[in-house]
């Protein structure tokens, strides 16, 4: 006898000692008539739904009902699930379903269960052993760019297995799928183009989000990463072809902070291009027409905002990515009173610096109040450090805020910021206009100014020269040098370069990776000030508690919650970020201490908390390991 019964109830699993936040979710409606074949020939029985969630045949009940939503995280990686696509998925669409394919990995059993007999080559492999081979082949590859698209030829195809190789080979893997090879990728992105990930939102479909939200075919989305490509990496307006940012980022929101693929949003608002090489460019992909501004632009984008939230509801996180600056403090002000809205380019990597900052002072000592600081570009980055680290000085110091900007300078394109420009300057750079006399060059800013850090958020390469760094060291026994602008090929200066003319001497790190250096028989690592130690696990965390809004006590809680992450032996090497070998345990205090930040400030809304948030974070992260399947 067999019963059958399926609805669009809530599914929720609780194991012993998980949280239950990615385990729980409504099940999507199954169809009007669920085919259920069991026997063969007369015996063969077709069943109309009914109300419950599960099959029984003969003695054996079969838990679950239309696309099972436990076995995502590593709680209940153990635990057998149903390959349910809009039925259960067998045969060769079982094969080209990427959420649910494993290639050589499936045993007999499930060949049999799943008739794929015929479809695989007889040998079973275990998912170890592919993550080898791909790894042997993806070194093969002489250009980054290759990689890249392997790289993602494999996310469309076995999407457990993208992860699984990404997590385990994420020191080696992080440059392929993000900065500095994901610059090359987003400009060349119409000649790479295959097929399409994410979601394209134009100016064409305006009136029409709600609907083409409605067209993803995940509906529990926590996390939305949108840019509309004016300003990607140091690289520009890419227009359209900025996707494989957000593409990019929520990858390592799933590999470095455990957010489930099917939780994710990569979207692009395209509103076209003010790029003549794109607009030129056969192989374009977007909309050929000059960038849409002002009332226009606006109106795009609040009915995205307006969409998103009726949607998705009150808790789902959207990170702005690369926006230029004219419109990415206006979104981030205007929406973040009412959205759950972050922006990484302002937020992220202020959190990540400040962090490298609080190690570094166990160089230098002090604290950051005895510290002046000098910046090079004083855009989204620039003015977005500046300020959490008067913040943090403030809070540490317990003295106002307008006090603690004093020590804090920026350099932009027509010099120092001074008192005497502060009628021109853009609104965000006027708590930086301090009194001086105007200087153009900085070379003579470090002279002036004599700070103790130097940071550079400009987008332009090459200009931390020899005159600069030398001049930074003549003030300094142990110079603090941040080249923090990406790609590689944007970066202030390498850092060879930064130890040599300091004579080993610079506390150093980038936005973009370089090797380590050898110097007068030493070996110098020098830090990344890579977004990808904050973002991840600073989205889990508000996750997780089920937070509202974002506060900018969270952003310290991440940062020095990062800071604490360093050990003796890290600090014996120069280095003032751990590596990212450790990243999904890093994550996961992170994530735990912007939680805990959101439950003491009032803003969660995930209750009881937890009581021990780490151990929540670990055990509700995804887990890319191959499922026994039914």
């Amino acid at each position: 006898m067999i019963s059958l019964s399926l609805s669009s109830c809530l599914i929720k699993t609780s194991f012993p000692g998980s949280c239950t936040l990615f385990s729980s979710r409504q099940a999507k409606p199954a169809p009007a008539f669920l085919r259920v074949i069991a026997g063969e020939g007369p015996n063969q029985v077709l069943m109309e739904k009914t109300a419950s969630s599960e099959v029984s045949v003969g003695e054996t009940t079969v838990s679950g009902g239309v696309q099972d939503v436990y076995g995502e995280d590593a709680a209940t990686e153990d635990f057998p699930v149903t390959p349910w696509s809009l039925s259960v998925a067998s045969g060769y669409t079982l094969l080209r379903d990427p959420h649910h394919n494993k290639g050589l990995a499936f045993s007999d059993r499930e060949r049999d269960a799943h008739f794929l007999r015929g479809l695989l080559p007889p040998t079973v492999i275990s998912q170890d052993l592919q993550v080898k081979k791909l790894m042997h082949n993806l070194r093969q590859y002489q250009i980054p760019l290759q990689r890249y698209m392997a790289m993602m030829d494999l996310q469309e195809t076995n999407e457990r297995l993208f992860y699984k190789l990404l997590i385990e080979n994420v020191e080696e893997l992080l440059p392929v799928v993000y900065t500095p090879t994901v610059g090359e990728a987003c400009q060349k992105y119409g000649s790479i183009f295959l097929r399409p990930q994410g979601l394209f939102i134009s100016l064409k479909e305006k009136g029409k989000i709600l609907e083409v939200l409605r067209n993803w075919p995940e509906k529990n989305i926590q996390v939305i990463v949108v840019t509309d490509g004016e300003r990607i990496l140091g690289l520009g307006d890419l227009g359209c072809q900025g996707m494989g940012i957000p593409v990019g980022k929520l990858s390592l929101y799933t590999a470095l902070g455990g957010v489930r693929p099917s939780a994710c949003l990569p979207v692009t608002i395209d509103v076209g291009t003010n790029n003549e090489k794109l607009l030129n460019d056969e192989f374009y992909i977007g909309l050929r027409q000059r960038r849409a501004t002002g009332e226009e632009y606006s109106e795009l984008i609040h009915e995205f905002m307006t969409a998103v939230k009726q949607n998705y509801g009150e808790k789902v996180l959207v990170q702005f990515e690369d926006f230029a600056n004219h419109n990415a403090f206006d979104l981030l002000a205007k929406y973040g009173t009412t959205h759950l809205v972050f922006n990484d380019d302002i937020q992220g990597t202020a959190s990540v610096v400040l962090a490298g900052l609080i190690s570094a002072l166990k160089f230098v000592g002090g604290s950051l109040a005895d510290h002046r600081f000098l910046f090079l570009g004083a855009g989204e980055a620039g003015t977005g450090i500046a300020e959490l680290i008067a913040l943090e000085i403030s809070k540490k110091s317990k003295i106002p805020l307008e006090e603690a900007r004093k020590n804090i300078w920026l350099v932009d394109s027509k010099g120092l910021i001074v008192s005497s420009r502060k009628e021109s300057v853009q609104h965000f750079k006027k708590p930086w206009a301090h009194d001086h006399e105007p200087i153009k060059e900085l070379v003579d800013a470090v002279k002036a100014i004599k700070p103790t850090v130097l940071i550079g958020t400009s987008g332009v390469g090459r200009t931390f020269t020899q005159d600069v760094v030398e001049a930074m060291s003549d003030l300094n026994e142990k110079p603090i040098i941040l080249a923090l602008s990406n790609p590689t090929s944007q970066s202030e200066c390498t850092a060879e370069e930064a130890y040599t003319w300091s004579q080993g001497r610079a506390i150093f790190a980038t936005g973009s990776p370089f090797p380590p250096v050898e110097y007068n028989g030493k070996t110098i690592v020098p830090g990344q000030a890579n977004n990808a130690y904050i973002f991840p696990g600073f989205g889990l965390g508000l996750i997780m508690s089920g937070t509202i809004r974002v506060h900018d006590d969270m952003l310290l809680a991440a940062s020095e919650a990062l800071a604490e992450q360093l050990a003796e032996e890290h600090f014996e090497k120069g280095m003032i970020f751990p590596p990212f070998k450790n990243i999904r345990m890093i994550s996961a205090r992170i994530a735990a201490k912007v939680a805990s930040k959101a439950y003491e400030l009032g803003l969660a809304t995930r209750l009881p908390q937890p009581k021990d948030l780490v151990q929540c974070a670990e055990s509700c992260m995804y887990s890319p390991s191959y499922r026994s399947y039914r």
